[in-house]
């Protein structure tokens, strides 16, 4: 064997080495990629599929529009989505696989296919056909539908308007191009509204998360018709064997999410969330069939499982025939909610946590509810104490930033100065959803601002918005 054989050798065999290790490296991030391929693609597919079936047959948008908006940033840029008008219907995929349909019913909005056949979902439940109420043109807002009426005095209108206007332009740290409408009430008036180019006051917009909140006002409704008591243990059918600890969480601890139970609320990789709302056909079961984690009351954390467990609660209370129309008749249409829509789960359940719809001039009447303790044109919609009991901070939100299924401003028990929005009044309490979805409903200032669009919320400075909006108001002179 010559010298430089030996020092050869060596080396080949420590490049076979290397060539082995990084092999392994690349078969072991092909399966990794090939598990969050499996894992997300479906998600991804579902997402478009529903979101171009809703945004163009509930909201009434183009299917371009969507593509260019909704659909464009990535990861779900990754997937192909069109429409079919011929079955009222969207479908999604990624490469061409794990392909996702969502279908469109009236009266229902749209719902993604999953675990059951479209043969199923279809022929489960009949259309929603409860006559809308008509509002009269000649009427002022919120009971009719007329333009805006005389403006207060302590109101600086022209300041009022140049905040507004500015929010759609590029002036100040409350700029944001993807604002699609802005709404403000006033001592219960329509004081000012803009929208977006292509959005008016009859466009209809998700509210997403905000729909927890009219989650909790159905649960308001049937608190003050008796039907339930929110201290009591909820009456899960899964969790009523006698040594199932679940057994015990009240209705009263799922609202303020301190139930205890198992969840991951991550939109950003396969978690409890996106299977739930994008693979399973029965939503709140996922929430359901969860163990405890903790014990009831000993963490807060944010959960949408809980508020289709509720949905689900909701609707085993009431049964298939009255739990249908409850919303529109106990709410949406003794408020004049004409374009209010909450799209159910394949199971035919209500999405509760993310699929309501409604105009930002009907989301402001959801608000203005609130706004008058559950009081609306004289009757009683909402039990007398259920605003006050909504807005109570949860004990272990670090903040006091969530009550019952609403969002607080009330900061930490021992340093109420930190909170969310500090230039804004701690009295203050709002439904918010993804993308900077808001109503924010201010009792000390009589005020309720809508935000809709679709963008980041970080993106938008709501701190500076809302205070800004709040100082074009002469409380010297009120």
């Amino acid at each position: 064997m010559h010298v430089a054989d030996t020092f050869i050798e060596p080396i080949i065999q420590f490049m076979k080495l290397i060539a082995t290790i990084l092999l392994g490296i690349a078969v072991i991030l092909l399966v990794i990629s090939a598990w969050v391929f499996y894992q997300m693609a479906p998600v991804i597919a579902g997402f478009g599929a529903k979101s171009l079936c809703s945004c163009v047959y509930v909201g009434g948008r183009t299917t371009e529009s969507v593509l260019a908006n909704e659909l464009a940033s990535f990861p779900i840029s990754i997937g192909t989505f069109e429409l079919d008008q011929e079955d009222s219907s969207a479908y999604g995929a990624v490469f061409g696989l794990l392909k996702a349909k969502a279908i469109f019913r009236k009266g229902l909005g749209c719902t993604l296919i999953r675990e059951l056949t479209e043969f199923e979902i279809r022929a489960r439940l009949p259309g929603l056909d409860i006559k809308r109420p008509v509002l009269s043109d000649t009427l002022a807002w919120p009971i009719g539908s007329g333009t805006i009426g005389s403006i207060p005095n302590e109101i600086d209108y022209t300041a009022l308007h140049h905040v507004l206007i500015n929010i759609f332009e590029d002036k100040g740290a409350a700029h944001d191009m993807n604002t699609r409408a802005i709404v403000v009430i006033y001592k219960g008036k329509l004081i000012a509204e803009t929208y977006a180019d292509g959005f008016d006051k009859n466009s209809v917009f998700t509210g997403w998360s905000m729909t927890k909140s009219m989650t909790n006002a159905m649960l308001g409704v049937m608190v003050r018709q008796e039907r339930l008591n929110i201290y009591e243990p909820a009456n899960v059918p899964e969790w009523s064997a006698s040594n199932d600890p679940r057994r015990k969480i009240t209705i009263d601890q799922l609202l303020r999410m301190s139930s205890g139970l198992h969840w991951e609320e991550n939109y950003t990789k396969s978690s409890n969330a996106t299977n739930m709302l994008y693979k399973k056909a029965n939503m709140g079961l996922e929430a359901i069939i969860q163990p405890l984690q903790y014990n009831p009351d000993e963490m807060w954390y944010y959960s949408s499982g809980t508020s289709n467990l509720l949905s689900r609660l909701i609707r085993h209370t009431l049964g298939d025939t009255r739990y249908y129309q409850f919303p529109y008749i106990e709410i949406f249409y003794k408020l004049g909610m004409r374009t209010a829509v909450i799209e159910t789960d394949a199971s035919g359940t209500f999405t509760g946590s993310s699929y309501m719809w409604a105009s930002a001039r009907d989301w402001a009447r959801l608000g203005l509810l609130y706004l008058n303790d559950g009081i609306w044109n004289s009757s009683r919609i909402l039990p007398d104490d259920w605003v006050d009991y909504s807005t109570t901070p949860t004990p272990k939100a670090p903040m006091g930033e969530f009550g019952a299924h609403f969002w607080l401003n009330a900061g930490e028990t021992d340093v109420p100065e930190n909170r969310s929005w500090p230039d804004v009044p701690e009295d203050t309490y709002s439904m918010n959803g993804y993308e900077g979805q808001r109503v924010i409903i201010i009792p000390s200032v009589n005020m309720v601002i809508v935000r809709l669009g679709q963008t980041a919320a970080d993106d938008v400075d709501f701190n500076e918005l809302i205070s800004r909006i709040i100082g074009c108001v002469d409380f010297e002179s009120r």
